[in-house]
């Protein structure tokens, strides 16, 4: 489980900044303004970030913005094989649009940077870099 100080920086490509339209599956319609912060698996390791398929970890964590606007509840997600315990990606819980919108009140750019970092075992900010 993170504890307060770590971090790490991530830099966003496309999918990060348009995961409802930037995508290599045709699983559903496009929806625009989705958004998701990756989570690079050596931190998500290293830190103990899980998905809901860990047996006892929380996957909800609160977040709030250093700079933009944004406060709710972050989903550490996704994985990289079925059952995978380890998260590749935070999104608002039950909101995909949540990240999408905070992205574009700190005007993110592809190419830019996302500082995330953990202020104790469930809560953590996150701070866009330019």
């Amino acid at each position: 489980m993170p504890r307060a100080g770590d971090t790490f920086t991530v830099t966003l490509k496309p999918s990060h900044l348009g995961w409802g339209t930037y995508r290599y599956t045709d699983t559903r319609d496009p929806i625009y303004g989705e958004g998701y912060i990756k989570i690079p698996r050596q931190y998500a390791e290293r830190f103990g970030i899980f998905n809901d398929n860990h047996p006892t970890a929380n996957p909800r964590y609160r977040c709030v913005a250093v700079n933009g606007r944004y406060s709710g509840i972050l989903l550490a997600q996704g994985c990289s094989c079925a059952g995978d315990v380890y998260a590749k990606q935070f999104a608002e819980e039950g909101n995909l649009k949540g990240i999408g919108n905070w992205y574009r009140s700190v005007g993110a750019q592809v190419g830019g940077e996302v500082r995330v970092t953990f202020t104790s075992s469930n809560s953590l900010e996150i701070e866009y870099l330019g």
